[in-house]
C-alpha cells in the first residue's frame, strides 16, 4: 500500500503550482501549454509517470515481472521515470529534475531505496517513497485519473487479463491517434453555463477545466433526472442516489 498524501483540490482549482517540498514544485498548466508542448506527449508521459502494474500487464509480463506483486514505488523508480529527460517534463517540474539522470540506490538513513540527483558529488534532489506518493496524487487529482485497482482473483484469471490488455494493446498500436481535449474543449464552448469561448478557454489550467467538464455533466444529468422524475411519467426518484440528484455534490 503507497502512502497517499492530502491534496489541496482548492489550491488545484485556483490553478496554482503545488509544493510537494521545498525544493520540488508541480506546474499546473494551461490548456494553451499543452496544446503547444503536444497533447499526445503530455499525456502520455502523465499516464506512464502514474501507472502502475495492472496498466502494464503485457508490457511487464514479457520482461518476467509479476505485475500484480511489482509495487508502484520500484515500478516508477526502476522503469517508468527513468525514460524522461529534464527537457520532457520541464512542462511539469521545471529545470529540477532530470530523470534519466537519477540513480536508484539504497539511502542507509531511511532504509529503503530511493532516486538520487547528484550535482557536483553531492545529493541535488532526493524522490523517497513519500515524495513520489505525494508526486503521483496530485498529477492525478489534477487530471482526474485514478489508480487501477484490478487484481486477479488467481492464476488462470490473471493470464486472461494478460492476453486481454496485449491484444488491446496491439489493436489500439493500429488506431490513428485522437485528441482526447478536442472533443471536451468543442463540448465546453458550446455548453449553455460554460463562460469561456474556443479563445478564452485555453488560457484555463488543466484541474479547473476538466472540473468543469465534470460539473456541467453533473448538473446536466440531475436536471434530466429531476425533470423525467416530476413529469410524472419518468423514473420513481425514490430509487436515485440522492448524490446524483445534487449538482452541487462532490464530482467523485
Amino acid at each position: 500500500m503507497e502512502i497517499e498524501k492530502n491534496v489541496d483540490l482548492l489550491q488545484l482549482y485556483r490553478g496554482n503550482d503545488y509544493a510537494i517540498n521545498d525544493q520540488l514544485v508541480i506546474h499546473q498548466p494551461s490548456l494553451n501549454e499543452i496544446c503547444d508542448y503536444g497533447e499526445r506527449k503530455y499525456f502520455n508521459m502523465v499516464h506512464t509517470l502514474c501507472s502502475v502494474g495492472a496498466d502494464l500487464k503485457c508490457q511487464l509480463d514479457d520482461v518476467g515481472i509479476d505485475y500484480t506483486t511489482v509495487s508502484d514505488y520500484d515500478l516508477f523508480c526502476s522503469i517508468l521515470s527513468r525514460e524522461f529527460t529534464k527537457e520532457q517534463t520541464k512542462i511539469l517540474f521545471g529545470d529540477v529534475i532530470d530523470f534519466s539522470k537519477m540513480i536508484y540506490c539504497f539511502n542507509k538513513k531511511i532504509e529503503e531505496k530511493v532516486l538520487v540527483q547528484i550535482v557536483n558529488n553531492d545529493v541535488y534532489l532526493q524522490i523517497d517513497r513519500f515524495v513520489y506518493s505525494s508526486i503521483v496524487n496530485v498529477l492525478r487529482y489534477m487530471h482526474r485519473m485514478k489508480r487501477n485497482d484490478e487484481l486477479p482473483g488467481n492464476e488462470a484469471t490473471k493470464r486472461i487479463l494478460i492476453e486481454d490488455a496485449r491484444e488491446e494493446y496491439e489493436l489500439n498500436k493500429s488506431k490513428p491517434q485522437k485528441s482526447y481535449l478536442l472533443p471536451l474543449i468543442s463540448t465546453m464552448v458550446n455548453s449553455e453555463g460554460f463562460k469561456r469561448d474556443d479563445q478564452s478557454v485555453f488560457d484555463m489550467k488543466i484541474y479547473a477545466f476538466l472540473d468543469s467538464v465534470g460539473r456541467i455533466g453533473k448538473i446536466k444529468n440531475a436536471g434530466l433526472l429531476l425533470s423525467s422524475g416530476y413529469s410524472g411519467f419518468g423514473i420513481d426518484l425514490k430509487k436515485i442516489d440522492k448524490e446524483e440528484l445534487n449538482w452541487l455534490g462532490d464530482l467523485d
